[in-house]
């Protein structure tokens, strides 16, 4: 049988996780190639998260990067204000912890994101 946690629990454990983004600032989204060379860098709201619910926090406003270094996108690292690694994984166009339309971005790009969630484990 596998470990699960209660709703309560898994928005603890949520919030406890975007609430560390807002440490020191607004925190930050970067896009890293697979060599960890930034790619793109997009800014979370002052407060990043709103509260969690069944386990899941989503992301309030992200800032787009308006003029992207460029690069292949590979992973990406969420970061607080005070520069901080709070969370990282992968990325791809489909199946990942974060789907780009494209995961090649020119120099001089806009990058954005429509949606971000955080959920806790079950």
């Amino acid at each position: 049988m596998a470990i699960t946690h209660s709703s309560t629990i898994r928005n603890a454990i949520a919030d406890l996780v975007v609430d560390a983004i807002d440490a020191g600032g607004a925190g930050t989204l970067e896009f890293q190639t697979s060599g960890d060379a930034e790619v793109a860098t997009l800014t979370f709201s002052a407060t990043a998260f709103g509260a969690a619910s069944s386990g899941t926090a989503t992301a309030d406003a992200i800032t787009s990067d308006t003029s992207a270094t460029g690069g292949t996108v590979a992973k990406f690292v969420v970061k607080s204000g005070g520069d901080a690694t709070i969370f990282s994984g992968a990325v791809a166009t489909s199946g990942s912890d974060i789907n780009l339309s494209s995961l090649s971005v020119g120099s001089g790009d806009t990058v954005s994101i429509s949606s971000l969630t955080y959920s806790a484990p079950a």
